[in-house]
């Protein structure tokens, strides 16, 4: 399975699959990573892994139709098979999805269809959590679709809400779970006929 990576900063995920394919954990190939920021550090540890690493956002290609474009043209250069999300925080275009059918992964940090949807990403996640009462959340790997937060849900972990919690500490613990998650659902996508 060929493996393509979209990451708007760290790609702290995309870090944690490189570590299980290097280790032989994930019977999987990194075929390339593209993010919209320059100073991702996605980019420079796709470059530090060998990955092929580009920067694909409007200022460069000249608009979010022309950046769908590309994103799809080096996505096939590459022959990959899936796309993986790794905290990319641009919406997937339809070109995209069309060429990419049930084939793009994201990892959102919640148990959806809690606290999902437009406006629902990092800190004001988990500060949505604190703030309903939440006694437990998580993390959940799905398929992309044309709506944010709402396609099939392939697996979710939970992680306990404390009474300590702050949306930082909160933050963290779920981000733990995320790269595991994600390599279990990838070996369970592999392994299937």
């Amino acid at each position: 399975m060929r493996l393509g990576f979209l990451a708007s900063y760290n790609g702290s995920s995309m870090q944690a699959i490189l570590r299980a394919i290097d280790t032989g954990r994930l019977a999987a190939e990194a075929a390339v990573a593209i993010s919209n920021n320059p100073d991702a550090g996605a980019l420079s540890a796709a470059k530090q892994a060998g990955i092929p690493a580009f920067c694909l956002n409007a200022k460069r290609c000249g608009g979010d139709a022309a950046v769908d474009g590309e994103i799809v043209r080096v996505l096939q250069a590459h022959q990959v098979d899936y796309v993986v999300l790794s905290g990319y925080m641009k919406r997937i275009g339809k070109c995209t999805l069309e060429q990419f059918p049930q084939r793009i992964l994201n990892v959102h940090p919640s148990l959806l269809p809690a606290f999902g949807g437009p406006g629902m990403y990092g800190m004001r996640v988990h500060t949505a959590v604190l703030e309903s009462g939440a006694t437990e959340t998580g993390a959940t790997v799905h398929l992309v679709d044309e709506l944010y937060d709402n396609g099939r849900i392939l697996a979710q972990t939970r992680v306990p809400v404390l009474p300590s919690d702050t949306p930082d500490s909160l933050r963290m613990r779920v981000a733990a779970t995320e790269g595991e998650l994600y390599i279990q659902v990838l070996q369970q996508l592999i392994q299937a006929p």
